[in-house]
């Protein structure tokens, strides 16, 4: 019961942080925050290339050890 309650608490701040931003962010002001969003779309677009690479080299491998089989 007390994991639930923290687990509970821990969300409800997570969620109270993330819907209390206004437009007085200082990245909001300055134009940054599209700085921001820019670097994390390219390192999240990347990750989703390297993820696809590991499945394909994994799939050729399935393949060749069942061919070989």
């Amino acid at each position: 019961m007390k994991i639930k309650l923290i687990f509970l608490f821990l969300l409800s701040f997570i969620a109270n942080s993330l819907f209390a931003q206004t437009q007085d962010n200082p990245f909001y002001s300055n134009g940054k925050i599209y700085v921001v969003v820019t670097v994390i779309s390219i390192i999240f677009t990347g990750i989703i290339i390297y993820l696809i690479q590991i499945d394909r080299r994994l799939r050729k491998t399935e393949k060749e050890l069942k061919d070989k089989n």
